[in-house]
């Protein structure tokens, strides 16, 4: 089990030295190794799912309401230890203390105490009435049973809030789980198990597999269901993969998330969430404002804005509260991405107006510069791959509808925003953006509404979480039929009659018959 105290690199997280197959855990931000942790095999990973359903059952059969107060534990667990989870996040991610304050401990805080008050609702056996007239007098429910055993695949960016946001529900569902964290940010999992074991959640229930691809690809294969955040090529390969054993899966994958920025909007408030949502978590989020289409006669002025907005960010590594504005990136491959879709962009003619340059001088770790690009358009992979990094590419339009065309030429439909001061008029360009999920005059905060389903269009994913689908989804839809009233023999059943045969077709005719054609 991990600690919080920083850790030299002669200890693993299991104690004592690590060995030559241990994964190194690296804090971005100066390229320091932390800790390591286990790259666990197959055969590893079956034993957690044995172990895992073993369990299971006496958490299914505690109940919303016993489940419910060992989550709810969890939320004051995550009070009372708050600077000690953040900055356990920030050490293996390279975010900032607000960022990792709101982004994860925030949203752990949130989901640990909605799952608990809402699971009990959203799993309600359902009463169902049937137009059947052979069923009249019978009682029909629609029952919500746990799957069992859930995989979580977590992603990288952020450690707690998917990975949590998706094991939580699946816990209240009454499922075991066991969640596989990247390899390079699996020690916050690691704290948060700890925590989950001194409020009651009881062993075997949640569990960690640390691991690299080939711990997720084996975690596929012992579940019941997987939950699966990352890119979409990992995705298709987790799908494939579940497609083996008729697994069912959940995807969040990419994003390349528009902005929409009218003739009328607020550009005060436009410019500061531009730069705020595509800066956020080092631009690593999947739903960040990645491209900016902006109407011609408010460009410059939008743009002079978002400048203003730009100039004082402080870029560096984050000691506390109020250090720094924009942390590291976290996955040292994704800066060599943001590189190149900068140096492509520039090579077709785009400006960069600051930013531009990769490293942090006299830093170790993994750094791009704050970045905001003009004179872009569909011909630069800035604009249409996703580039998940500190960038902000703007786009002059002639109109509205061209603003509409340019964002929904895109592979992605994951989130979106439109800005406009005529918010009835905002909203029906919201209706036409090909987006799960689509805030006007905002950005990226419908993910805090937890009510909200939240998952993608196009090749953004299947299935979402949030919502009574988010929690639905980890259990099997159970219809039960109960017949109280009924004959001891079924005028339908054998032996078939030829006069029993024809009364009962004129009495479906009679029944089903009547209506007039439109």
């Amino acid at each position: 089990m991990a600690t919080v105290e920083k850790q030299s690199d002669q200890d693993s997280v299991n104690g004592g030295a690590p060995s030559s197959t241990d994964i190194p855990v690296e804090n971005p931000a100066t390229g320091e190794i932390i800790a390591h942790v286990p790259d666990m095999g197959a055969d590893e990973i079956a034993a957690m799912a044995a172990r895992a359903r073993a369990a299971q059952p006496a958490w299914e059969a505690m109940g919303f309401e016993g489940r419910g107060r060992v989550l709810m534990n969890m939320q004051k667990w995550l009070t009372d230890n708050a600077d000690r989870v953040i900055r356990v996040v920030m050490s293996e991610t390279g975010k900032t203390y607000e960022d990792a304050q709101m982004a994860d401990w925030g949203y752990g805080m949130s989901a640990f105490g909605f799952w608990p008050k809402n699971a009990p609702e959203y799993l309600a056996d359902e009463s169902v009435k049937t137009a059947a007239k052979l069923l009249a007098g019978k009682k029909l429910i629609l029952r919500y049973k746990p799957l069992g055993l859930i995989g979580v695949i977590g992603p990288w960016n952020y450690p707690l809030a998917n990975s949590f946001g998706d094991a939580v529900p699946a816990l209240a569902a009454g499922n075991a789980v066991i969640l596989k964290p990247s390899e390079i940010t699996p020690l916050t999992s690691q704290v948060l198990l700890e925590g989950l074991l001194e409020c009651g959640v009881p062993e075997g229930v949640f569990q960690i597999a640390t691991g690299r691809g080939g711990a997720g690809a084996a975690l596929v294969d012992v579940v019941d269901m997987v939950m699966f955040t990352g890119s979409t090529a990992t995705g298709k390969k987790v799908m494939a993969r579940a497609a083996e054993t008729l697994t069912p899966v959940s995807l969040e994958l990419g994003g390349k998330d528009p902005m929409i920025v009218m003739a009328d909007a607020d550009l005060d408030r436009a410019a500061s969430h531009a730069v705020y949502y595509s800066m956020f978590n080092g631009g690593q989020t999947c739903i960040s404002v990645e491209r900016v289409y902006v109407e011609a006669p408010v460009y410059d002025e939008f743009l002079a804005k978002v400048m203003d907005n730009m100039k004082d960010l402080r870029n560096d590594v984050s000691t506390g509260p109020g250090a720094s504005d924009v942390g590291s990136m976290t996955f040292p491959p994704q800066v060599d991405i943001v590189e190149r879709h900068v140096e492509d962009a520039k090579a077709k003619g785009a400006k960069v107006l600051i930013g531009g340059k990769r490293g942090h001088e006299g830093k170790g770790g993994y750094w791009y510069e704050p970045t905001v690009l003009v004179d872009v358009d569909h011909t630069m992979e800035c604009m249409t791959e996703e580039t998940f990094g500190p960038t902000l590419p703007i786009m002059k339009v002639a109109d509205t509808e061209e603003a509409i065309r340019m964002a929904n030429d895109s592979p992605y439909g994951l989130g979106a925003s439109v800005f406009s001061k005529d918010v009835v008029r905002g909203e029906a360009v919201a209706r036409r953006v090909d987006a799960g999920a689509v805030c006007v005059n905002d950005a990226l905060m419908n993910y805090m509404a937890l009510e909200l389903p939240m998952g993608g269009a196009k090749a953004s994913g299947l299935g979402s979480r949030h919502g009574a689908g988010g929690i639905r989804k980890y259990c099997q839809q159970q219809a039960i039929l109960v017949s109280k009233y009924h004959m001891k023999h079924e005028v339908h059943m054998y032996p078939y009659k030829p006069r029993t045969t024809k009364a009962l077709q004129k009495v479906f005719g009679l029944l089903n018959g009547r209506r007039k054609s439109v």
